[in-house]
């Protein structure tokens, strides 16, 4: 049983590789806000007691820790503070899937190479099975009686070979791009102001 979860542990983290996708264009970001949301009381943050990546009473995994340091740098960078009752809890979640994509090229030759006759020549077919993952982060509001999901964001990308070498960058680059889309800022914060360039 032990074997069992760590294998699935470890092709969890692997998965978060994923998110940086295979294109140079990264990973398809979508975001839901609701438009009811308090964000200008909102200035404390904190995570969820178990999180739903691969977590247990007793037990953070490495992805885990990569993603809480990667949102800490975002939110800090909006003004937000950490919080033992915080305004907002983040969550969040990882799932795999595995794809197939077929592709398919005229060809002439191969097997219809036989013809001695003009024809319109054939097709070369690829097929390609790869791991497509699905990261979710959730920002809930704790202020209230019913805890309820104010904001959310899904990265949707292709495993690749470079960010499985590093996860930890994987994780930092799609957890920026994801942040690119929330606008908000803790009440009172006051972004400092970008360095001058030197002339």
């Amino acid at each position: 049983m032990r074997n069992t979860h760590s294998t699935l542990r470890t092709g969890l983290i692997a998965a978060a590789a994923a998110l940086v996708g295979a294109c140079s264009t990264g990973p398809k970001i979508f975001v839901n806000e609701d438009p009811g949301a308090a964000f200008n009381s909102y200035s404390t943050y904190n995570y969820e007691p178990i999180l739903s990546t691969d977590d247990r009473p007793g037990y953070r995994s490495i992805l885990s820790q990569y993603l809480i340091n990667s949102v800490d740098r975002e939110m800090a960078n909006r003004g937000y503070k950490k919080a033992e009752n915080p305004d907002l809890t983040v969550n969040f979640n990882l799932s795999t899937q595995e794809k197939i994509r077929s592709t398919s090229s005229p060809s002439g030759g191969g097997y219809y190479g036989y013809r001695g006759y003009g024809a319109y020549g054939g097709y070369n077919t690829t097929v390609t099975q790869y791991t497509e993952g699905t990261l979710n982060i959730d920002l809930i509001d704790n202020t209230v009686e019913q805890k309820q999901l104010v904001w959310e964001a899904v990265a949707v990308g292709r495993m690749t070979d470079k960010a499985r070498q590093n996860m930890e960058e994987a994780a930092s680059t799609v957890v920026a791009e994801m942040f690119s889309q929330f606008p908000h800022l803790a009440p009172g914060f006051v972004p400092p102001a970008p360095p001058a360039e030197s002339g």
